[in-house]
């Protein structure tokens, strides 16, 4: 049965992500990511600081509470001191701000005076500064979908952040080859309503800001977050959702777990139940129990820490509110996990294991537990988050910020940042934008438009769709215009599907540049190659113009030679047959059409 989004009071905002190719946002260094080893390694602490407001931001508060340190990883030739926070950033770049200022063209968005430049506090590490660089650039404007129009709340320019190499117990390994990407933000508006809605947006809003060309293409170039509230529950931010098609799944299962929460919090009301705020050392309870999970911990000379929740027995293992409880305490605390009493017994833990605790913890028969078995620090710390959430869950919904699995599911990443993280920036100059710069910003051709100018070139739908959605769309435009005795559809189908078509018929994964089509194309277009020559040229997986020699075409005397040869040396053979042989010896030195109709009439 179809879910009725309207009656459970579905809202859905997106945040849309898009990285810019060129130079970075505060310096030349390239956009490039890189996968060799790194020349240099820093290693630094980060602290939260007062905002505008006078005030610490929570988010910022829990990540510097965590203790931990960061390793920053970079290059001398493709980072620079800006990204190492060792020198001032420069000049917004113009080119970031112009490809950003024809997207607000697109969507009919009211650009801003002046663009001014702000500082969000980050202290997880993916910033070396402890604060991310945001500017906002334009309010307003909307896009279509099919449901109606989604409103756009602001659209911003801010720097990506360094990159997660691995993460440890005590540090981060960032990689500053991403630290400074240009990244336009998108905001909409709580318009959207349904799942399908939602996908429908993202994509529309990444089409019309690959539409600037300036897009980088790739995977994790382009980011959707997405804002979900329903009926009582507050809007949770869901970050990092990769894939449009997993869209739908991560609404959709958010919505659940809201109203789960919600019908929780209500059961557990009307128990009067609480969460106690006494933590127990549970240690000696257990003492016999033969669980990995109790042995483990006491051999590395840990302890085991309890704490009762009255009238919660049966409400924390169905409802899935032990996955809330666990996902606060690895956040918060490190650990590997919390047991409850809903899953007993498992993990080796014995009915008699689960009584003894209860008699530890003075348990009734309503009552739930949940203890933890780790180093004395971090089960302080996990028990304690366990509390603090327990407590959370007699509200209803956390306002909270979670983090998109492969699976659609979410697990919790931190709390709901406010305004407080947020103070201006002194050492980037406002930039002033007035009336006529705006004017002068040209206004892109959108992929739409450029799928509809393809179909007239002659290409089919299909074929006109996959090229105005290509990267390689400006190439194809190039070819079309430098070699017209080419046909339209036959450039897009070697540009466009050429590399798949080997991989299909020989396995060879090819690395074709521009530069190669560039040379290809032109050698068919000047008849030094034949069509029959196209695929075995790129599946040497060479460059294009190094390979050119050994698949020139005959010229009209040397194929008039090879094919009477071939005629003297099988004579009295069916036509047919003699064309097979034909193609067979002279494949790639000649067209097809040109051999057929030369042999017919040398066979005559």
């Amino acid at each position: 049965m179809a879910t009725d989004w309207t009656k459970l009071g579905l809202k859905i905002g997106l945040e849309i992500h898009q990285q810019l190719d060129g130079q970075k946002l505060f310096c030349d260094c390239p956009t490039t990511i890189r996968d060799d080893t790194p020349h240099a390694t820093i290693k630094r602490r980060l602290r939260a600081v007062a905002g505008e407001s006078g005030d610490i931001d929570v988010a910022a508060l829990r990540e510097v509470q965590k203790g931990k340190h960061f390793h920053y990883e970079n290059y001398h030739d493709t980072t620079c001191l800006v990204e190492t926070d060792e020198e001032p950033p420069h000049e917004l770049n113009p080119a970031a701000i112009h490809a950003t200022l024809q997207f607000c063209k697109l969507t009919n968005a009211r650009p801003v005076d002046q663009i001014r430049v702000m500082r969000k506090t980050v202290v997880d590490g993916s910033n070396t500064s402890g604060f991310q660089r945001t500017a906002l650039i334009a309010t307003g404007g909307q896009i279509k979908t099919k449901d109606g129009n989604v409103r756009i709340a602001t659209i911003c320019l801010e720097e990506d952040a360094a990159r997660i190499i691995k993460r440890e117990t005590d540090h981060t390994i960032y990689r500053l080859d991403r630290l400074g990407i240009p990244l336009i933000e998108i905001a909409t508006q709580p318009d959207i309503k349904t799942p399908e809605q939602c996908a429908e947006a993202a994509e529309t809003i990444g089409l019309l800001i690959r539409s600037t060309g300036k897009a980088k293409r790739g995977l994790g170039t382009i980011r959707q977050d997405v804002n979900i509230s329903t009926t009582g529950a507050p809007r949770i931010e869901i970050k990092g959702v990769q894939a449009l098609d997993l869209i739908p799944t991560v609404v959709q299962l958010e919505a659940e777990r809201q109203q789960q929460l919600i019908d929780t919090a209500k059961k557990l009301n009307e128990r009067k139940a609480k969460s106690d705020d006494n933590v127990h050392d549970i240690t000696d309870a257990l003492s016999s129990s033969q669980s990995k999970i109790v042995t483990g911990a006491l051999e590395k000379r840990g302890i085991i820490i309890g704490v009762k929740l009255s009238g919660y027995a049966g409400l924390i293992g169905p409802t899935k509110l032990g996955k809330e409880l666990a996902g606060r305490a690895r956040v918060y605390a490190g650990v590997g996990g919390i047991v409850h009493s809903d899953e007993l017994p498992a993990y080796g833990i014995t009915d008699t294991d689960t009584a003894n605790v209860k008699h530890a913890l003075h348990c009734g028969q309503n009552d739930a537990f949940v203890f933890v078995a780790d180093a004395h620090d971090k089960a302080d710390a996990a028990i304690k988050a366990v509390i603090e959430r327990a407590t959370e869950a007699l509200s209803g919904v956390p306002k909270e910020v979670r983090n998109a699995n492969e699976d659609g599911t979410t697990s919790f990443l931190r709390p709901m940042p406010g305004a407080a993280r947020m103070y201006p920036e002194t050492d980037v100059p406002p930039i002033i934008i007035d009336e006529k710069t705006y004017q002068a910003i040209p206004l892109p051709e959108t992929i739409d438009a450029k799928q509809k100018r393809y179909e007239k070139l002659g290409l089919a739908k299909d074929l006109a769709e996959l090229t105005a959605r290509s990267e390689r769309a400006a190439l194809f435009d190039e070819c079309v215009k430098a070699y017209p005795s080419l046909k339209p559809a036959y450039i897009a189908e070697i540009v466009m599907t050429a590399d798949k078509t080997i991989k299909r018929q020989f396995g060879v994964d090819i690395g074709a540049t521009e530069e190669d089509y560039r040379s290809l194309l032109g050698a068919l277009s000047d008849g030094t190659i034949s069509k029959e020559s196209v695929l075995d040229i790129l599946k040497e997986n060479k460059p294009v113009k190094d390979v050119l020699g050994k698949h020139k075409a005959m010229s009209d005397k040397e194929l008039d030679a090879a094919l009477k040869q071939i005629v003297t040396e099988n004579k009295g053979m069916p036509f047919n047959a003699l064309i097979g042989k034909a193609m067979a010896q002279l494949r790639g030195k000649a067209s097809g059409q040109k051999i057929a109709e030369l042999l017919k009439k040398l066979a005559g």
